[in-house]
């Protein structure tokens, strides 16, 4: 029924296969986890680099990072050939089930099926002291671990990487998820749960009952671990089930030092402690976050370490975030291609194919091709989607037809300019948001479009579009509009009916008037969409331009539809031209002196040709204040 996979042991043995397959460099000379190792990683990896093993950090364990930052990592972290591998095994386990069977032999024929979910599922190891317990520390001292310290402007060191567990306190049931943990001393952390994630109900009902709540986390182990963490799975199926079905063997489970839940065996560090519901929150943050900016101070809970348990060969697992694109963008997209078929196999059978662009960062943007059956059939996708686990999110939803390649963005804007009219085409919903969403008016609330650029039926075609010329006038523009500073028009120039303009906004509303002034001052035509950006942004770089669009925009409050034209206001939001509320972060680039410093040792690393800082290009568009944009 599957193919074979191996379990991996340890981080030691994910390594020596990464060894095999040419996937990675050991650096010997040492390196500061304090802003060096994300500097270099942060080039490595937008050169799609290998993976990285500092061996000299200041600390007794190796640090592996950017051990997902390829397609074909990802592949070897998973045991399979393809992502979409395992989207193709779970359509043929949900096909076994789709019958029952008629037939003595049929019955039989599901025994070896049944034997291999048995498998799967999680077992507690009673004998013995597990490998992850060989090196037991009753008085805890996480300096002694290589613990990052990303950005400039975090407000300190972050376990980048933690396998976090908890239990329901009144139901037993397990999660794990992957939480951030500020650093604050040798023993105490905090836990950054959102409050949609299963941890932090957890936390809910054990501050009702008035008790502690136990709480373990693991660093390394199989790399199946850490994906199952990041995976969104219904809140009640234990991440560890499907850990094993990956995996092809059951996860070996052992019950913690001080608390008593239970961990992978052979995890290479496993971090015991609880969390007090009855404590004050403490201020954790800021951090570069996955976004590309900061995510910013706020209040979370504070996790007590009770006890540290290594392994004699442990490594430290640790990731980076920042401006796309990262090592995360390989997790979201296995992701995207597994869970692909579970939403077709119980939600929405008429999907062909999903793609969320990189620079979306997971769930801003995405796109999804649909067997069109009905009238409607666009919207009716939409909104189950809007509706359904993480993809709640999403902020920007385009469909298109079965036959339009997910992946083509020049087949996609085809679609775009002969199916959509912006009259009718563009649909609008509202609800929650990603906690670190920092443009909606309201937080973790705000809107969502979706964009049907199916072919219509004729039941939904309410009005004609009955624009035929097509034709920017980009210098006129320019001497007209003198707050105009740049116009792209080279996607126009492709026949797809999109421009990009940046400019100074120095008064309120400014976009919407410009837009409005632009559209009626008959130099452009057939032009269905213009996106609007800040005078230091560059639109020319398309996939910087994308990542804008996701990040920056409340898609109902910036959206504003002229003559057929939608204008969109991707510009930074303030409380001066906006009556926007809330902070704005900063974009995450490194310092001078860390950039400086990493310049000077690069010769020694045995990285190859010299890579230049890729926050260079960013420099001109900081705004001052740190963190949190003045």
């Amino acid at each position: 029924m599957t193919t074979h996979r191996t379990a991996y042991h340890s981080l030691q043995d994910f390594i020596k296969v990464l060894e095999k397959e040419n996937e990675l460099v050991r650096i010997k000379n040492f390196v500061s986890p304090k802003l060096e190792i994300a500097e270099i990683t942060d080039r490595i990896l937008k050169k799609n680099g290998p993976a990285l093993l500092f061996e000299n950090n200041g600390t007794a364990f190796p640090l592996l990072i950017n051990a997902f930052g390829s397609e074909k990592r990802m592949c070897l972290a998973l045991g399979v050939d393809n992502l979409d591998q395992i989207g193709k095994e779970i359509e043929n386990l949900f096909k076994s089930f789709s019958k029952l069977p008629d037939s003595f032999l049929e019955k039989l024929k599901l025994l070896p099926l049944l034997r291999d979910m048995n498998a799967w599922f999680p077992k507690v190891v009673i004998k013995g002291k597990a490998l992850c317990q060989q090196n037991i520390l009753h008085s805890p001292d996480l300096s002694k671990l290589p613990i990052l310290t990303c950005w400039p402007e975090d407000g300190g060191p972050f376990i980048t990487l933690p396998v976090v567990h908890t239990k329901d306190a009144i139901t037993g049931i397990r999660n794990v998820g992957m939480y951030r943990m500020q650093v604050f001393s040798d023993n105490e952390t905090g836990m950054h749960w959102h409050l949609h994630k299963g941890s932090a109900k957890h936390y809910e009902h054990y501050k009702k009952l008035g008790k502690k709540m136990p709480v373990s986390v693991i660093l390394g182990g199989d790399p199946v671990y850490t994906y199952v963490a990041t995976a969104p799975l219904p809140d009640n199926l234990d991440e560890y089930i499907f850990a094993g079905y990956l995996r092809k063997k059951k996860v070996e489970l052992v019950k913690c030092i001080t608390n008593d839940l239970e961990v992978p065996a052979d995890a290479d560090f496993v971090i015991e402690g609880y969390v007090d519901p009855s404590e004050e929150k403490i201020l954790e943050g800021p951090f570069g976050d996955h976004t590309g900016y900061y995510s910013l101070a706020d209040y979370y809970p504070k996790f007590h370490v009770t006890c540290i348990t290594h392994r004699n060969d442990a490594v430290y697992p640790a990731t980076i975030v920042g401006i796309p694109p990262q090592e995360d963008a390989w997790i979201g997209k296995a992701t995207e291609r597994i869970f692909l078929t579970p939403i077709r196999m119980t939600m929405l059978p008429e999907i062909v194919d999903m793609h969320m662009p990189i620079e979306g960062v997971f769930h801003n943007i995405a796109i999804l091709s649909i067997k069109k059956e009905y009238p409607g059939h666009a919207q009716k996708v939409m909104n189950c989607l809007w509706g359904a686990g993480q993809m709640m999110f999403n902020k920007f939803m385009i469909v298109v037809d079965e036959h339009v390649d997910v992946n083509d963005y020049n087949k996609i804007a085809e679609s775009i300019l002969k199916n959509v009219n912006v009259n009718s085409d563009l649909h609008f919903s509202q609800g929650p948001l990603d906690v670190l969403d920092h443009s909606a008016s309201s937080f973790a609330f705000g809107s969502k479009m979706g964009i049907d650029a199916t072919r219509k039926l004729s039941e939904e075609i309410f009005n004609k579009d009955n624009q035929t010329e097509f034709f920017i006038q980009d210098e006129k523009l320019k001497k007209q509009f003198s707050e105009i500073k740049d116009i792209n028009k080279n996607l126009s120039e492709k026949e797809i009916p999109i421009l990009l303009i940046s400019f100074d906004k120095i008064k309120k509303n400014h976009a919407y008037d410009l837009h409005e002034s632009i559209v009626k001052s008959m130099m452009i035509e057939g032009v269905k969409f213009i996106f609007y950006f800040d005078s230091n942004i560059d639109i020319f770089d398309l996939k910087d331009i994308v990542w804008r669009i996701g990040n920056n925009t409340d898609p109902k409050r910036d959206s504003f539809l002229s003559n057929q034209t939608v204008g969109i206001d991707a510009t930074r939001k303030t409380k001066q031209y906006d009556g926007f509320e809330r902070q704005w972060p900063n974009i995450i680039v490194s310092d001078d002196e860390t950039i400086k410093n990493v310049d000077e040792k690069w010769n020694e690393l045995g990285l190859g040709e010299f890579i230049q800082s890729p926050s260079l290009k960013y420099k001109n568009q900081l705004y001052n204040g740190g963190a949190v944009a003045e």
